[in-house]
């Protein structure tokens, strides 16, 4: 199986070794990389809803024929930590393969410090997120 994609291994290690009071405000930086949504996705059309998140988050993964997947997330500015979560992944995958994809570890959150820095139902929101996000990846390649 392949390692997680480099770009997304170094945003854990920075999270990992930071200082835990900064740990909030550096995933906080991650809540406006998320691109607006394409004229194609309007009304969410083609996502799926992530029903654990206490806001309206949906996504849709999408592997090229090239085997790269293509991520779209919308979560309302409202909800900074959760869009936060999708920054991450959107940065952190941005040209990844399906299979480094499916690499990343169902508890990146955990490892990035998160657990200590925010509450308990905001981690199992992100965790839902990339657990679905990796599941349609598998669908596409099955």
């Amino acid at each position: 199986m392949a390692d997680m994609p480099a770009r997304l291994a170094e945003i854990v290690d920075e999270f990992a070794a930071a200082p835990r009071d900064l740990v909030l405000e550096m995933l906080l930086e991650y809540a406006d990389v998320i691109p607006p949504l394409p004229a194609d996705a309007a009304g969410h059309e083609g996502m799926e809803q992530v029903p654990e998140c206490q806001t309206a988050f949906f996504l849709r993964a999408r592997v090229t024929p090239e085997g790269t997947v293509e991520t779209l997330f919308d979560c309302p500015p409202e909800a900074p930590t959760t869009r936060a979560f999708a920054g991450i992944l959107a940065e952190g995958l941005a040209g990844a393969s399906a299979e480094e994809v499916l690499a990343v570890p169902d508890d990146l959150y955990q490892r990035m410090g998160l657990a200590q820095a925010i509450s308990p139902l905001r981690v199992r929101g992100g965790t839902a997120i990339l657990g679905r996000l990796k599941r349609q990846v598998r669908e596409q390649l099955d």
